[in-house]
């Protein structure tokens, strides 16, 4: 049987890409974005594929696309939170509102249809199915909401549901991602002369080592896993950077070990 995938965020990048690679397949492709009308994929039918409205931080709009989803094929098997914001600069520079609007999209907005593809699963017949979350590497350096609160959903749900929960966590790819996707402050802080976000990114732009379509194909095949992972890199600057952090935890903990061990009541 065919699967059912739910992806947001699909008029670039790894959400396009992916929508591509699961009609490759054979499977049937929900394609998800602000846009639908612009959408447009090879080999798309009406019996394997639909293009719906979705804008993450509208509740109305997760209803209806689940919904339509439901209507016309009966069920969903993977649903994969693609769409993001892009913010970049230090934390002094960023305006309140741009901060604002990436924790609506990338954090509440990701619960949201989260909350509802649980829902969905939970309820079909035979219940069951995957929520795939596309983060960041940047989550293994510093902010990590999407992380904590997926890892934490995944301990609530009883076995019999079936639902599993998967956080892929991308280097750097040559999408748009830090190019026109993203936003950066509107007012240079005078104290942050040595970080300038903009000219970073612009220097990176294409020049990453991840290609997006060898990347999003990883994250089919890690969607379709009879025993999917809760969390995985992918990129080679990604594994990088992990296996190095785990190391420097590794390190840290062990030095402060009789501190960590010295607070139990005495008996």
């Amino acid at each position: 049987m065919p699967r059912v995938f739910f992806i947001t965020g699909t008029s670039t990048g790894f959400g396009q890409h992916l929508v591509q690679i699961v009609l490759d397949a054979g499977d049937i492709a929900v394609a998800t974005a602000r846009n639908p009308s612009a959408l447009s994929f090879r080999n798309a039918t009406s019996d394997n594929y639909l293009s719906l409205r979705l804008d993450v931080t509208s509740s109305a709009d997760i209803e209806s696309a689940f919904s339509e989803t439901l209507k016309k094929f009966k069920r969903v098997d993977v649903v994969v939170n693609n769409a993001g914001y892009g913010l970049s600069g230090p934390f002094e520079e960023l305006e309140d509102k741009h901060i604002r609007t990436q924790m609506e999209v990338n954090f509440f907005g990701l619960m949201a249809v989260t909350k509802k593809a649980m829902e969905v699963m939970r309820e079909q017949k035979p219940a069951g199915g995957l929520v795939q979350q596309v983060t960041s590497i940047a989550a293994q350096k510093g902010f990590a909401a999407v992380e904590g609160f997926t890892e934490s959903v995944a301990l609530e749900v009883k076995p019999e549901w079936n639902i599993k929960f998967q956080l892929v966590e991308p280097g750097g790819f040559r999408t748009d991602w830090s190019g026109r996707s993203m936003v950066f402050a509107e007012q240079r802080h005078p104290a942050y002369d040595h970080l300038d976000a903009k000219t970073r990114a612009e220097g990176r732009h294409h020049k990453q080592a991840g290609d997006p379509i060898k990347g999003a194909k990883a994250m089919y095949d890690l969607a379709v896993m009879e025993d999917p992972p809760l969390r995985v890199v992918i990129g080679s600057d990604a594994y990088q950077a992990v296996m190095a952090k785990i190391e420097a935890y590794s390190e840290n903990y062990k030095k402060y070990e009789k501190i960590s061990n010295s607070t139990d009541v005495d008996e």
